[in-house]
């Protein structure tokens, strides 16, 4: 969260002469605009970095047979969040640049905060999965085998996004446009119930302990994979199937580190918050909050990196679909080329005059 949701407004424009100098009916900054620029080319970097991986991640997940499996069911999934928490970064770039007055309407703000809170959810959540799924194939691989299907991680799958968006959903209600007076004051943040009557710091408590509860949970599961992974019986797992697994715990173990990296200081800025007590410590938690933005959308982009730099398959998958598809648009100019050199040749030989 940024300074427009998570605190006052006064506090806001407190951040500096600068931005508030700035603020008129065309602009008005959060931040002065020396944080502020360099914030915003590295968001648009993101971006741009985010949603080209997640969106050839997803083709390769559906495209490449090698890869049909389970696990990218999951990964999949996993860049469709990410996909999803990328689209709200024009918005809250938006916000910073121009934090009063929010002229796109309470529902637009509310679905703004509800879905980032629902990507971030589904994120853990698919990890969570996905990490309990490597240790019943590793510990317990005979009754994984009967267990995890194709159609049951559809249907898991389909239940871990109706659990997080359903755990999001009182942000709806609790995030709205708040008016101050006259139409130029008009924000994009908490409303004033949900401040006075506590909703909003015991909400940011429960999502904060929707981030360390599941961390503790991967702890657990990946103490067990590794000690059996060290420790147990090569032979009883197969050495191809030992040294697959070994790759994709290598993967997972980079995704929770990236995800723990990138979501702690998100979450520590929010304790900062909901502990400040004066203008000072508010300023503070919103430079430590803009910080931890860049970090909410790197944790979004990086994934598709991760895949790159640790699992081979994924690399030649991607390869081969890049390949496949440039080898595609050479024959199709080839083709169009071919058919109009043959139209002029006829046209030639017929008297008549070829337009192009």
């Amino acid at each position: 969260m940024n300074c427009s949701n998570v605190s006052s407004s006064e506090a806001c424009r407190g951040l500096g002469t600068e931005s508030s100098m700035l603020c008129n009916q065309y602009i008005c900054p959060l931040f002065p605009l020396h944080a502020l620029i360099p914030v915003t080319a590295v968001c648009l970097a993101l971006l741009v970095l985010g949603v080209t991986g997640n969106v050839l991640t997803v083709m390769v997940m559906c495209r490449c047979r090698e890869l049909r499996n389970t696990t990218s069911l999951y990964l999949g999934s996993l860049a469709i969040s990410d996909l999803l928490l990328l689209l709200g970064l024009p918005l809250n770039l938006y916000r910073l640049w121009r934090s009063r007055p929010w002229v796109l309407g309470s529902v637009v703000c509310s679905v703004l905060h509800w879905s980032s809170e629902a990507c971030a959810y589904c994120s853990i959540l698919h990890l969570t999965a996905l990490t309990a799924e490597r240790y019943l194939a590793i510990c317990f691989p005979l009754r994984a085998k009967v267990l995890v299907t194709r159609c049951r991680v559809k249907a898991l799958l389909a239940v871990l996004w109706a659990v997080a968006l359903l755990s999001a959903a009182p942000f709806l209600f609790l995030v709205g446009v708040r008016h101050n007076g006259d139409s130029f004051s008009r924000e994009c943040g908490p409303t004033a119930h949900a401040r006075q009557s506590g909703l909003l710091s015991t909400m940011l408590w429960v999502t904060t302990s929707y981030f360390v509860l599941p961390f503790l949970c991967l702890y657990v599961l990946y103490s067990f994979i590794i000690r059996e992974l060290l420790h147990g019986n090569k032979i009883h797992l197969g050495g191809a199937s030992h040294r697959s697994h070994q790759q994709t715990v290598r993967m997972l173990v980079g995704l929770v580190l990236a995800f723990v990296i990138c979501w702690l200081p998100f979450h520590i800025g929010r304790i900062i918050y909901i502990n400040s007590q004066d203008t000072r410590m508010m300023n503070i938690s919103q430079y430590f909050n803009i910080f931890a933005l860049q970090l909410f959308y790197l944790s979004a982009t990086i994934n598709p990196i991760l895949y790159n730099l640790i699992s081979k398959k994924y690399r030649a998958a991607a390869y081969k679909l890049l390949m496949t598809n440039r080898a595609g648009e050479k024959t199709s100019t080839v083709i169009r080329e071919t058919a109009g050199y043959t139209e002029s040749s006829n046209s030639i030989k017929t008297g008549n005059v070829a337009y192009p």
